[in-house]
């Protein structure tokens, strides 16, 4: 009876849509004055979170959207369209509550790793389009959509079924997202325990980079490496924090931007970052005459963001290790190689209960 009302009440949903003329799915277009001479060595490395009993009872949440979220208990049965939430659920031992994933998730090598069981997961959504009816049919109690498919987080509310939007493009809607996870899955103790882990190695690396000089630093995107990180988005924030100046900081927005090869030659970049999922090669950039005269091709100062296992410059939690590999890159007497690779070690022990090697970092 259950199923036979839910099927009725999305086919009045989906009539609904058809006769407004709207699709389902949205389409997507204390610190000290002068730095420590051993910074790094002071960096905590994660701890699990001590293990309290679940929290019960209603929830409210307000999502990234400025949507409320209310849920009548902890959410045991989840559905998560974005590879971010997906990876932070994970970090959050959440693993067994999800029933659903987002497209393509046989590509990431994180969940090969640490939750093969994902691969066989029904793939419902993505930023670019949201299965209504296979997301209806999994009769989740949470639904984690981002911000691009907020039409269809709509449409499933309006279906009976709990829908947040999530859109963590800079740091603080990173730790916002942490927390709002926690909440809504009752975890709120992990939650808190990561993002105090994540701060703390935040603060201390903006303390040691304070007072230092500071390159002038290019992040090339995926498509391209005429594609940048514009002013609002977490990248940006990343390079700043681990004492570089970012050119593009300008560029208003919080998605990639175009430049022309004319405007990067005159911002004319010390170092240039290119992302771990780049559809181009450091070569490439290397052999394009009109960048030959750029400081970092000059000087050879070309370097891919790690690693293999993830992305480290997504705002995921994962990216405290690309804070730390980027600090080592633009100020190694700061961060030592040693000891962001430990880092990176014991963080993929303590979250995910992987050994991972040097190569599987990418370094």
């Amino acid at each position: 009876m259950k199923k036979r009302l839910l099927s009725l009440m999305l086919l009045s949903a989906l009539l609904v849509q058809l006769l407004s003329g709207c699709a389902a799915g949205v389409q997507e277009s204390a610190q000290p004055s002068n730095p420590p001479s051993a910074p790094a060595a002071e960096t905590v490395s994660p701890e699990p979170a001590e293990t309290e009993p679940a929290q019960s009872g209603p929830i409210t949440v307000t999502d990234q959207a400025g949507r409320t979220v209310a849920l009548e208990k902890p959410a045991e049965k989840i559905v998560s369209c974005y590879y971010l939430v997906t990876g932070s659920l994970l970090t959050l031992g959440q693993k067994d509550k999800i029933v659903g994933v987002e497209l393509k998730a046989g590509s990431r090598e994180l969940y090969k790793l640490a939750a093969p069981d994902f691969l066989d997961l029904p793939g419902v959504g993505s930023g670019k389009e949201t299965n209504i009816e296979a997301i209806a049919a999994l009769e989740p109690d949470l639904v984690l959509l981002p911000k691009k498919q907020l039409e269809a987080a709509e449409t499933l509310t309006g279906l009976g079924i709990p829908t947040a939007v999530v859109e963590p493009e800079t740091y603080e809607a990173f730790n916002g997202l942490i927390t709002m996870l926690g909440m809504l899955c009752g975890c709120e103790d992990k939650a808190a325990a990561l993002t105090a882990y994540y701060d703390g190695v935040a603060d201390r690396v903006s303390a040691l980079t304070r007072d230092v000089e500071k390159p002038a630093v290019y992040l090339a995107g995926e498509a391209s490496w005429l594609r940048t990180c514009a002013g609002g988005m977490y990248q940006r924030e990343l390079i700043e924090m681990a004492g570089g100046t970012c050119v593009s900081a300008g560029l208003e927005g919080s998605k990639w931007a175009d430049v022309s090869a004319e405007q990067l030659a005159a911002w004319d970049p010390e170092v240039i970052f290119s992302v771990s999922y780049a559809e181009y090669t450091l070569d490439d950039i290397r052999n394009d005459a009109a960048l030959s005269g750029l400081k970092a091709v000059a000087g050879d100062q070309l370097y891919i963001v790690p690693s293999e296992i993830e992305a480290w410059d997504y705002p995921q939690p994962s990216s405290v290790l690309g804070l730390l590999w980027m600090t080592h890159i633009l100020h190694p007497e700061l961060v030592s190689r040693e000891e962001y690779v430990k880092e990176a070690q014991d963080f993929y022990r303590t979250y995910f209960q992987l050994e991972v090697t040097e190569e599987q970092l990418g370094i």
